[in-house]
């Protein structure tokens, strides 16, 4: 993980003064654990969970508020504020702080949409298929809800089918037994070659 997190540090600050990373995948496709495990390894990086940016009512329709409450103050060096919503409660809370990081991660399906890549010094995709990730994700879950996910497995298809982030990945990391494997993505073409040395042995592994 560190001799990813070592590439990170050396990209080209994307948003202003930060170096924006992108973890995106399907729901249970593991984007929280390893994007943690990352932030851990850049010396303690803050990690935006899409979790908190989304709601009930606006599954994937939270591009205006990510871009005026976080994309916009971190290119102008600021410290952001996001109001995180509580999925128990239903609406938003007291607004918490973001600061223009020299690495910030973004975590959550949708965290490589067409609106942020622009913004973006990197688009990781955890590749699981989807699913394998939604099982697990149910099965993460529970009975409990079962209805929430029966509706948001037919949202992020949706989402995906018009506005897919695969493609554009700049590396695709799989889990395995002991830590993760570091592909380069579609989105790194032969002629153009990684973003960043990946090796002349076999993938990476974090």
């Amino acid at each position: 993980m560190h001799a990813l997190a070592s590439r990170i540090h050396r990209l080209t600050p994307s948003c202003g003064p930060v170096r924006l990373v992108a973890v995106d995948g399907h729901a249970g496709s593991g984007k929280s654990t390893f994007a943690g495990r990352l932030a851990a390894a850049l010396g303690g990086a803050p990690v935006l969970r899409l979790d908190d940016i989304a709601s009930h009512e606006e599954l994937f329709a939270w591009t205006g508020r990510l871009s005026d409450q976080v994309i916009e103050p971190l290119r102008a060096g600021r410290t952001a504020l996001y109001s995180p919503y509580d999925w128990h409660s239903r609406r938003f809370g007291e607004p918490r702080p973001l600061p223009p990081a020299p690495v910030v991660l973004v975590e959550g399906v949708g965290a490589g949409r067409r609106a942020l890549r622009p913004h973006l010094a990197l688009l990781v995709w955890m590749d699981l298929p989807a699913a394998d990730s939604w099982a697990r994700g149910r099965a993460r879950d529970g009975a409990e809800l079962r209805e929430f996910w029966d509706g948001w497995v037919a949202a992020e298809r949706r989402h995906f089918a018009e506005d897919p982030s695969r493609p554009f990945a700049d590396l695709l990391v799989r889990q395995r037994q002991e830590g993760y494997e570091v592909l380069p993505g579609p989105a790194v073409t032969a002629d153009a070659g990684p973003p960043f040395t990946v090796g002349d042995g076999p993938p990476a592994v974090c």
